[in-house]
């Protein structure tokens, strides 16, 4: 039997997530360990302090491997941050057989070209993700021997700062480790919580974290658009921290029990205990001041990601039919109703897949669990993986950090 032993890190702004995954004869997936640990030194998603980072990233890791009883061969490792970026690039070249049928050599000048675009110095391609070959105008999966005359391809380039990324890889190599890839994570997590269907008709996927949110819009089963907002469930928390005079924990405490994401009149009088214990301190709050707080928070937010340009020009030709929520912050009561209200699609929480195990089956898990996905699956996927680790997509990468090709 072949077996190999694959983790996913997650390091985020209020936690880091660890599951590692064992992949039998290249069929089956098992998850055979979890480990979770809070995160220091890490905000909005990008690495802040690299030592606070380092030990509890190296706790989670420690904690899964001694559930799963063996040591890792490779780390899957999530890319998060305002640092990242995503420019499309697109190309168009004649078959050039007499009998126009398309070739293989036609595919792969079309791709060298579409690709071709440099970057800066101090930033590098994570993903180049194809959209789609188009064949005389029609959108075609695969061209090769297809008749045609003008064959092009589009091409989302995610990229991101050299520094940012190292010092994530650089994490996970101080705990003896190699990093097999980086994955974007809104890509991770809307791969887990949206269907073939919904990523064939046009699909929102918005995953709120703490610190940042993470999206990705699929069209035709394409990855068309990702993005990030450096808005999460911490900044619900600061604000109602500030709109009422207490410290972070019994604001947290509020927005989790007894806010929602809508403003209804019949709230407007209700009160709820600060605290709850009727102690030094304890105080009634207005209710419908929580909500009124966390209401302006996510709409912003919403909103941001509506107005992107990319999105909204989907939104505009109506090819979008519906939005999914994931994440942690995703679970705020009535976040559903607002988002439908903003985005005006049919809006629904995300659920991992069903042969997730009930402990890991929440939406703060679904980054993790895309990683140890991609890992096993993605590897076949070609609009992932034309180019791999060890060619030129990373090259500039492994040699600024010393990594092994």
């Amino acid at each position: 039997m072949n077996s190999k032993i694959i983790g996913a890190v997650e390091i985020g702004t209020s936690k880091v997530v660890v599951l590692i995954g064992d992949i039998v004869n290249d069929k089956t997936l098992n998850i055979i360990g979890m480990g979770v640990s809070s995160s220091q030194g890490v905000k909005k998603g990008e690495i802040i302090d690299f030592n606070s980072a380092s030990d509890c990233t190296h706790a989670a890791i420690m904690a899964a491997e001694d559930t799963a009883g063996v040591k890792v061969d490779g780390i899957y490792l999530a890319q998060s941050g305002r640092h990242l970026e995503a420019n499309f690039s697109d190309a168009e070249v004649t078959v050039k057989s007499p009998d126009n049928i398309v070739q293989r050599a036609d595919i792969r000048r079309l791709l060298t070209e579409a690709k071709s675009k440099q970057l800066p110095e101090e930033r590098a391609i994570i993903h180049h993700i194809r959209t789609g070959f188009i064949l005389d105008g029609d959108l075609v999966d695969d061209p090769e021997n297809l008749e045609g005359h003008k064959l092009g391809v589009g091409y989302w380039n995610i990229h991101g700062s050299f520094k940012k990324m190292s010092d994530s890889i650089h994490i996970i190599n101080g705990f003896g480790l190699r990093v097999e890839d980086l994955i974007v994570s809104s890509l991770a997590s809307g791969k887990m919580v949206t269907t073939e269907e919904e990523r064939q008709s046009g699909v929102l996927a918005i995953d709120i974290g703490s610190g940042s949110t993470d999206y990705v819009l699929f069209k035709n089963g394409y990855v068309v658009h990702t993005g990030v907002v450096a808005v999460g469930g911490d900044h619900i928390t600061n604000d109602l921290s500030i709109g009422f005079r207490t410290n972070a924990k019994l604001a947290d405490m509020l927005k989790v029990n007894s806010g929602k994401a809508t403003l209804e009149p019949k709230s407007k009088n209700d009160k709820v205990m600060l605290i709850g214990d009727l102690t030094i301190g304890d105080r009634s709050i207005s209710r419908s001041g929580v909500c009124q707080i966390i209401n302006a928070r996510v709409d912003e937010l919403f909103k941001i990601i509506r107005s992107n340009k990319q999105v909204s020009a989907y939104f505009t030709n109506r090819e979008i039919s519906s939005v999914v929520l994931t994440g942690g912050t995703s679970q705020l009561k009535d976040i559903e109703k607002l988002a439908e209200k903003v985005f005006g699609l049919p809006v629904a929480q995300g659920e991992n897949p069903s042969w997730v195990a009930s402990d890991i089956a929440g939406p703060e898990f679904s980054t993790a669990l895309g990683l140890l996905y991609f890992g096993f699956s993605y590897r076949d996927d070609t609009r992932f993986t034309e180019q791999k680790r060890g060619t030129n997509l990373f090259k500039g990468l492994k040699q600024l950090i010393g990594l092994k090709s």
